[in-house]
């Protein structure tokens, strides 16, 4: 028991996390860069559904550019990110390749299954489907 296991991913202010932990509920995780109009236009509706659903379903964003993790903060203070992102130091283990296009969105089932990439701006009302919260 004593020993536990690498987290599979860091991020700035949840904490380490890994994948057998988060199993049972849905994670929602978004790529966006801050070159990406619509990467920011939807970043208000997932702040709202961190806020409204985050203690069912884990939100969390990732740097399509893979900014280290100084400017990651600057990137969440300039936008207003208001959900975990992940860091790239260290460098994540994430169960689907980066996305070619933005904005895109994976979804994590609670089984474990990955769905995605979403690709578009989410909505709160897009989210709550895709995670059967409606």
């Amino acid at each position: 028991m004593g020993c536990s296991p690498a987290a599979d991913f860091h991020t700035d202010t949840a904490g380490p996390q890994q994948w057998d932990q988060l199993e049972g509920q849905y994670v929602v995780v978004n790529y966006f860069a801050e070159w990406c109009a619509p990467c920011l236009r939807e970043l208000p509706e997932l702040n709202e559904f961190h806020h409204q659903y985050g203690d069912s379903v884990r939100l969390f964003g990732v740097s399509f550019d893979g900014l280290n993790n100084e400017a990651l903060a600057t990137l969440r203070t300039e936008q207003g990110i208001e959900f975990p992102l992940i860091q790239n130091e260290p460098f994540p283990n994430l169960p689907f390749a980066q996305p070619q296009m933005l904005p895109a969105t994976y979804i994590v089932t609670p089984a474990g299954q990955v769905k995605g990439p979403l690709l578009g701006e989410q909505t709160l009302t897009s989210l709550k489907r895709v995670t059967e919260l409606d």
